[in-house]
């Protein structure tokens, strides 16, 4: 038996399997996808539910040897991490836009920061326990940080983060000489005699730096749940091993659901009151109550269960997380299959007859208009920009460097109309890039 910064006595055959499990699983998904390749959206879901069994039946295994209360805290954990992780994948794509890197290589770079993630969050989760097995008063410290992570969730600030900018970059730049094209999926090269980085080394680097940052919010949220240094890092190790198979899977739908933000936020309240009582249990008086790991569990499911559900019975009419579409900007001309755009500007009315996307009847067909059409994805868009008092998003244009308005398209899943950015959407006419619509024949097109 191992006690380790806790009050748990976990055996050591415990801590063995959950090495083993991570090792083995890490070595499975290496030599799954030695060849560089796109992650399709089934790839990552089939990945995303290997990761999501994993975690459950590591917990059940920790229900069956130390029992409920443990069970209960590592669930809740896991539940929570997860849910917090959320905000890396908007990041993963910040980056992922920055340097340009290609689709085919981002999951060997998630790959090896996934692993630097585990390696750093064992460090603070095990300074964390240590901390507060000594100085119970951190807590009320702890529940701070929460408290003011709620209100910028509340108020929709976010955290700039610069991925150029970062101190990781910074030291990697001082430490080794980094080229500006990329290697295919090395991250070290030799040119001229001289030992070189690739960008993808620097990308690793500012995904580090990104994990440290939410580290901040994650760490005092799970210490609020267990003070074991198994249970803590046990589940968190599983949550950030789904991070890649997730961010493959969701990224591109995760603005959809405009209130998991709001949902967090309650979260991390919630979170922080019971830090506070927590620590006032110890502190101050034994009377006071604290709150059970079964009800903490129940909140997180109903309320992560709430924001999802609300948000898809009352969509946002243009929600659009401008991360994932800068990064489609900086990767779509590597994707075989581009979705289709409209331009958003004043552009002429197809005339009548024409086939197009507006339903107008064909001259073959012989039919006639019986009743008005509905407006167009160009004509909805602006009506909606209109009303909500927003001026229409703009796009510039990497090729010409002029700011244009977007273009729209439809969702393929999700069947709404949303703005893209890319290659292919330019509506500058003297653009290299310009088109109006990819995929339509007629579709003026240099």
């Amino acid at each position: 038996m191992v006690r380790v910064f806790g009050v748990l006595e976990v055996p050591l055959w415990l801590w063995g399997a959950f090495a083993a499990t991570v090792v083995v699983s890490l070595a499975v998904d290496l030599l799954s996808h030695r060849t560089a390749h796109v992650i399709g959206f089934k790839e990552a879901a089939a990945w995303s539910g290997l990761w999501v069994s994993l975690a459950l039946i590591f917990g059940a295994v920790v229900f069956l040897v130390l029992g409920t209360t443990a069970g209960t805290e590592y669930t809740t954990a896991w539940l929570l991490e997860k849910s917090l992780s959320v905000d890396n994948l908007f990041v993963f794509a910040v980056i992922f836009a920055y340097f340009k890197v290609p689709r085919a290589y981002q999951h060997r770079v998630l790959f090896f920061g996934v692993i630097g993630a585990l390696v750093f969050r064992g460090i603070f989760l095990s300074l964390g326990v240590a901390v507060v097995s000594r100085f119970t008063a951190v807590l009320f410290a702890f529940a701070a940080v929460l408290f003011y992570s709620t209100y910028k969730l509340l108020k929709d600030e976010e955290e700039s983060f610069d991925p150029g900018k970062s101190f990781a970059v910074r030291m990697l730049r001082k430490l080794i000489p980094v080229r500006d094209e990329y290697a295919g999926a090395k991250f070290f090269v030799k040119e001229a005699g001289i030992r070189m980085a690739t960008p993808l080394l620097a990308v690793v680097a500012a995904i580090e730096a990104a994990d440290l940052i939410f580290a901040v919010d994650s760490v005092p949220a799970v210490l609020a749940v267990s003070d074991d240094a198994f249970i803590v890092y046990t589940s968190n190790a599983f949550a950030i091993l789904g991070l890649r198979a997730l961010y493959f899977m969701l990224a591109g739908l995760l603005d959809r659901f405009h209130y998991l933000n709001k949902g967090l936020a309650v979260i991390l309240a919630f979170i922080g009151v019971k830090l506070i009582l927590q620590a006032a249990h110890k502190l101050i008086s034994p009377s006071i109550p604290e709150i059970p790991s079964p009800i903490s569990l129940a909140v997180i499911v109903v309320v992560l269960t709430g924001s999802v559900v609300l948000s898809l019975k009352r969509p946002a009419p243009i929600g659009v997380l401008e991360h994932t579409d800068e990064q489609d900007a900086s990767t779509a001309t590597e994707q075989p299959e581009t979705p289709s755009a409209l331009p958003v500007t004043d552009a002429p009315e197809p005339p009548a007859g024409t086939p197009g996307r507006d339903g107008g009847a064909s001259p073959r067909s012989g039919r006639r208009r019986s009743r008005a059409l509905p407006d167009t994805p160009v004509r909805a868009y602006r009506k909606k920009m209109v009303k909500m008092k927003r001026k229409p998003d703009v796009y510039v244009c990497p090729t010409c460097k002029k700011s244009v308005p977007a273009a729209v398209h439809r969702h393929k899943s999700l069947g709404v109309f949303v703005p893209v950015w890319g290659p292919g959407a330019c509506q500058n006419r003297d653009c290299p890039d310009y088109r109006l619509d990819p995929h339509h024949k007629h579709s003026p097109a240099r």
